[in-house]
């Protein structure tokens, strides 16, 4: 899975099924002890019989969604029982789930009590800042009003929601708040239906089924439809005014700590791996690297189809239809970024209306579309943030499709072998064609793999899902693990991931890996603060700048993105540009100076790369025989 910008932030999903009996495909230990769970692969799996597709849900009544509600919730509390979990990103889903059920059954005594258990998980300083934003304003205007609806309860509701707004201070949350505001301007429960048209309901109705994670969707979608969506005219007018009160952007650190060469410091050409969705060379006409013998390749790389089979291309080709469809997805994106910072651009006023027209029918295959669209961009902006204020690069395109869960076609062993194969390849290239530096702006894991599977596979049992997935995500673990083994003098670069989690805890590949050629990066925003969304673990060693970070996308139009997609190729950019200035650098030695010229926060939480201070770090530290 890309580990991509947040264009949507939005996981707008919903499901309605009639359900005659819900099955367990995996029981909770039934001994006092708990058992200990040290990976999200311990974790048991469930599903849940449907007739009918799930997108029906969002028109169900409250009693009929409650009924299942209550049965996926007591599947959510098994698991709290029956397992000891460190995990605090996995606690924090469980008891958003036990929340978000307690809140539409009205149970409001027990929603008190998780959000004060949620309060107490929270392990970023925003997060913890910003926690129950909307929730306990919720909860305590029905305990004072005695009401879910009516004036009484919005009067209360409006009198806290703007007290505890009121109270937030400015230049911790200012990113969380303008996400907030953002979600409520496009959000619309057509768009909402319609997303899961196209993302549950074909699997649904091809198995009869749905899993745990569909499960927690669908409840947390009812959430924002019946609950948040309603008190949308209350919401806004309070985040509007606190926004417009306190909009000071936060400082930008990293236009001083920029390092940016020129071609008159004799600088040694350096080949920059862009292993991902595909590049639009074209745009980089002095950064590309030329292979003199590219036999059925393309010159400039190697590129494989969703089969694995090796093809002559840089880019994805796109079909009549999502061709004309990109310029609208490149509008709307830029329109969703300008509203998710609170900018008030045509863009954003243009995306709001484009969104509020579509019917459900409508919105389901422009997702599909846009979904393929945004990680057909991925590749290219990625490489225009290695390569800035380079003239030394040399970009290696590595291109494959990673959206494992949107490939048509169930995995197999086969299929998995069949990749192994094309990644040793591609560590083969990369080391045969002295490709120095390599960025991964992506990972998989076993739950994807069960995804793709889910919405692919006849198989009902998630059990033996997770028994399938497992053999796949083994085989392909071992092909990225090996491929980078393969070219031991190339610096591999990963992005920790966008999920908020211990990419450790996930098993995400490859950020999870730890091999002596490998860096994995956090992301933080333009002021070095943590951003929600990014993963971390004892991997993540370093951070860069994620948020908003402008680049290339194909045809050449410039736009911001945010995701960890986007601070790992800012530690390939100050890796190529060392390696430039000292061609005698190897991967270790490369990611030590990275690392000792990297700032710790003063929480300890993040190490804030300093490509002009580790520049420096390097001149010092070069002898006569590495200068030239």
């Amino acid at each position: 899975m890309m580990n991509q910008t947040r264009v949507s932030p939005l996981a707008f999903a919903a499901a309605f099924l009639v359900v005659s009996t819900l099955a367990l495909a995996a029981q909770a230990p039934s001994s006092a002890a708990k058992r200990k769970v040290n990976s999200a692969t311990d974790l048991p799996r469930f599903s849940y019989p449907v007739s009918g597709p799930p997108s029906a849900l969002l028109l169900a009544d409250d009693a009929t969604f409650n009924a299942f509600a209550m049965k996926v919730m007591h599947d959510d509390d098994s698991v709290l029982n029956g397992y000891d979990i460190e995990d605090k990103a996995t606690l924090r889903d469980l008891y958003s789930l036990k929340l978000d059920v307690q809140v539409l059954t009205h149970n409001d005594k027990g929603a008190l009590s998780t959000l004060k258990t949620l309060q107490a998980l929270q392990e970023k300083p925003e997060a913890q800042a910003t926690f129950g934003l909307l929730a306990y304003p919720v909860i305590e205007a029905r305990v004072a009003s005695h009401s879910a609806s009516g004036d009484a309860y919005e009067k209360a509701f409006h009198i806290r929601f703007k007290a505890r707004v009121d109270s937030l201070r400015w230049r911790l949350v200012q990113d969380t708040v303008k996400e907030e505001k953002g979600s409520f301007e496009f959000a619309t429960k057509d768009f909402i239906v319609g997303d899961v048209k196209e993302s549950i309901d074909p699997a649904a109705l091809k198995s009869g089924t749905i899993d745990m994670a569909a499960a927690e969707t669908l409840v947390s979608d009812r959430f924002f439809i019946t609950i948040a969506l309603p008190l949308k005219n209350l919401v806004l007018p309070v985040l509007t005014t606190y926004i417009a009160e306190h909009n000071v952007l936060k400082p930008d650190i990293w236009e001083a700590r920029e390092v940016t060469l020129t071609a008159d410091q004799k600088l040694t050409p350096v080949h920059i791996g862009i292993w991902d969705s595909g590049v639009d060379t074209s745009l980089f006409p002095d950064q590309i690297f030329t292979d003199p013998d590219p036999g059925a390749h393309s010159p400039h790389g190697l590129a494989y189809d969703m089969h694995g089979e090796l093809y002559n291309g840089d880019l994805q080709p796109l079909t009549p239809e999502q061709k004309e469809l990109y310029p609208k997805v490149l509008g709307l994106a830029q329109g969703v970024n300008d509203l998710m910072s609170a900018i008030d651009s045509p863009a954003a006023s243009e995306a709001k209306k484009t969104i509020a027209s579509m019917s459900p029918d409508q919105v389901a295959p422009f997702m599909k579309q846009m979904g393929f669209l945004s990680q057909w961009m991925h590749g290219t902006h990625v490489a225009g943030i290695a390569t800035r204020g380079n003239p030394a690069a040399r970009i290696v395109v590595a291109q494959f499709y990673d959206s494992l869960a949107e490939i048509p076609f169930p995995p197999t062993a086969e299929w998995a072998n069949k990749f192994k194969a094309d990644f040793q390849q591609i560590g083969e290239y990369f080391r045969t064609n002295n490709v120095r530096v390599v960025n991964l702006s992506w990972g998989d894991n076993v739950s994807e793999i069960e995804q793709w599977l889910t919405k692919t596979s006849a198989e009902k049992d998630p059990a033996a899902r997770k028994q399938i997935a497992a053999t796949i995500y083994s085989i392909w673990r071992e092909a990225i693990e090996n491929a980078m083994r393969s070219a031991p003098n190339t610096l591999f670069v990963c992005a920790a991931g966008n999920s908020d989690s211990n990419a450790g805890f996930t098993e995400d590949v490859p950020a999870a890996l730890h091999l002596p050629n490998l860096i994995t990066v956090g992301a933080v925003d333009q002021a070095g603060e943590e951003t929600s969304f990014t993963s971390y673990g004892n991997t993540v060693v370093v951070d860069a700048d994620g948020f908003q970070v402008e680049s290339y996308v194909p045809g050449g139009t410039r736009i911001k993105f945010s995701g960890t997609s986007m601070a790992s190729p800012n530690v390939v950019n100050l890796a190529a540009k060392l390696i430039a200035l000292d061609s005698s650098l190897t991967p270790e030695k490369t990611i030590a100076l990275i690392k000792q010229g990297a700032e710790k926060s003063a929480d300890g939480r993040r190490n804030l790369i300093n490509p002009k201070a580790t520049v420096a770090l390097l001149m010092q530290q070069r002898t006569p025989d590495s200068s030239r």
